[in-house]
C-alpha cells in the first residue's frame, strides 16, 4: 500500500462502508475517494430496521449516516443502485455491472451480506418476507396490522426482534426455532430462558425443536406444516435465519475466504492495498486466535474507521473489543468482550431480575460479559466491566459474583 493512494474505492456502501469513506475525510484524504453501493441509499445503520422502522418511531434520515449534501460537501463520489461484479488485483481495478471499469490505489470492501433463504419457498410470494435492508423493513412495515397472523422462522436475534415488535403493533405471532434453546450459537442457557419467558409472557408462542417440512400455499403462503404434521396458517411469514456473507467478488479475485473474507491484524486481505471491514470481515480478535466475523453495529462502526486509517499507511493492528446488543419489549441483552454459549464463571443477580454473567480466560483475567436488565439499567454496569476486561486484572469469581463488591471497587483493586 502506498503511503499516498490517488484513488480509493470503497465496495459497499453500509455502514462500514460509509464510516471509512467519511474517515478517510476527516483524516485529511484529498485523493479521489468512490463509494460503490447496490442499494440506492444513502449509508445506513441497521439496528433501527427491526426496532424503530418497524414500529414507525424513525425514518431514513435518523439512521442515515450522512446527507447527500455532506457527500457532496467532501467529494465523496456515491455510485448508488449498482454492483462490483468483477475485481481484478494485479491491475488494481474494479468492474461494475454497467460496464465502468474504475482503477485504484486502496479499496475497502465492504460488502457485508445478504439475508439467507429458507429453500421451501418460492422467492416470487409476496408475503414471504426477510429483513436485511432498509427496502426490506418498509415492506414489512407495511404487512404488521394488528390480528395479523405472523409467523416467524428463526429464534435469533432478527427473528425476536421482529416477533416482539409484531406482538407490540398487535400482531398474533408464532416464533418458530429449529434449535433446543433461542439464540443458543451465541448465548448461554441463562439468557437463552429468560429471553424465552420474556416472549411468552407477551404473547409470542415461541415453539422449540421444530422443523418445517413444508410451506403450503398457491401464489403466497397460507400455512407452515411442520415436521410432526401440524399446520399453522399465516398472512405473513418472516424469516430471519441468518445472514450470507457477501464472498462472491473477493473470492473471484483470488482473495483468502473462509466464513467470511480472511484478514491480517490490520484488516488487509491477501491483495495488495486491498482491505475488508464489517459483516463481511473475518478476522481474529488476537494473534493466533480463531477467525470469527462480527455482525454488529459497533463492529461496523470500528472496523470501517480502523481500515480507513491503514488505507492510508497507518498499519495499525485492530484489537476492539466486541460488543452487542439486543432491544426485547422493555428489557436490554448487552454483552462485550469474548463471550458465549457455554455456562458462565460468575453470576451476579441484580435488582428486578437483572443479572450479568462473567467469563474468565484461565489466568482469572475477565474476558467478557453478557447482562440482562428492563431498559437500560445494565448499560452502566457493562462499561465498568468493559473497563476491567481492558484492565487485565486477576479477578475472583466470589467477588465477581457479589453485588456486595462493587465493580468501581474491582476497578480500583
Amino acid at each position: 500500500m502506498i503511503n499516498q493512494p490517488e484513488t480509493i474505492i470503497i465496495v459497499g456502501a453500509g455502514h462500514a462502508g460509509g464510516r471509512a469513506a467519511l474517515t478517510l475525510r476527516e483524516e485529511g484524504f484529498d485523493g479521489r475517494l468512490i463509494m460503490v453501493g447496490d442499494e440506492v441509499h444513502l449509508p445506513y445503520e441497521r439496528p433501527p430496521l427491526s426496532k424503530g422502522l418497524l414500529q414507525g418511531t424513525a425514518q431514513l434520515h435518523s439512521y442515515s449516516l450522512c446527507d447527500a449534501a455532506r457527500l457532496d460537501q467532501l467529494a465523496i463520489e456515491h455510485i448508488a443502485g449498482h454492483s462490483a461484479t468483477r475485481l481484478d488485483t494485479e491491475r488494481r481495478e474494479l468492474h461494475l455491472d454497467d460496464g465502468r471499469v474504475l482503477p485504484y490505489d486502496g479499496l475497502l470492501l465492504a460488502t457485508g451480506g445478504r439475508a439467507r433463504r429458507l429453500p421451501q419457498v418460492p422467492a416470487h410470494w409476496p408475503n414471504v418476507l426477510y429483513l436485511r435492508t432498509h427496502d426490506e423493513a418498509l415492506l414489512l412495515r407495511d404487512h404488521l396490522q394488528p390480528g395479523a397472523r405472523l409467523v416467524v422462522v428463526g429464534g435469533g436475534f432478527i427473528g425476536l426482534e421482529v416477533a416482539a415488535t409484531a406482538r407490540a403493533l398487535g400482531c398474533q405471532v408464532i416464533l418458530l426455532e429449529a434449535g433446543e434453546r433461542l439464540a443458543a450459537r451465541v448465548l448461554p442457557e441463562r439468557l437463552s430462558a429468560a429471553l424465552l419467558a420474556l416472549h411468552q409472557e407477551q404473547g409470542v408462542d415461541v415453539r422449540l425443536a421444530v422443523k418445517i417440512s413444508a410451506v403450503l400455499g398457491a401464489e403466497r403462503a397460507a400455512a407452515v406444516q411442520l415436521a410432526d404434521g401440524s399446520q399453522l396458517a399465516c398472512d405473513l411469514l418472516v424469516v430471519g435465519i441468518g445472514m450470507q456473507p457477501n464472498v462472491d467478488l473477493a473470492r473471484a479475485g483470488g482473495l483468502d475466504i473462509g466464513q467470511g473474507i480472511q484478514v491480517d491484524a490490520c484488516l488487509g486481505t491477501t491483495a495488495e492495498g486491498v482491505y475488508a471491514a464489517g459483516d463481511v470481515c473475518e478476522f481474529r480478535l488476537r494473534p493466533g486466535s480463531p477467525f470469527q466475523r462480527q455482525e454488529t453495529w459497533r463492529n461496523a462502526e470500528a472496523q470501517g474507521r480502523h481500515a480507513a486509517l491503514n488505507l492510508l499507511g497507518r498499519q495499525l493492528p485492530f484489537s476492539d473489543l466486541p460488543a452487542f446488543w439486543s432491544d426485547q419489549f422493555a428489557w436490554g441483552l448487552q454483552t462485550v468482550g469474548s463471550t458465549g454459549n457455554n455456562a458462565p464463571d460468575a453470576t451476579r443477580e441484580l435488582p428486578n431480575g437483572a443479572f450479568l454473567l462473567f467469563y474468565l480466560d484461565g489466568d482469572q483475567r475477565l474476558q467478557g460479559v453478557s447482562g440482562w436488565g428492563q431498559g437500560a439499567s445494565i448499560g452502566k454496569d457493562i462499561k465498568l466491566c468493559e473497563r476491567l476486561i481492558l484492565d487485565g486484572k486477576v479477578l475472583s469469581s466470589t467477588e465477581l459474583a457479589d453485588p456486595g463488591v462493587s465493580l468501581k471497587q474491582l476497578l480500583r483493586g
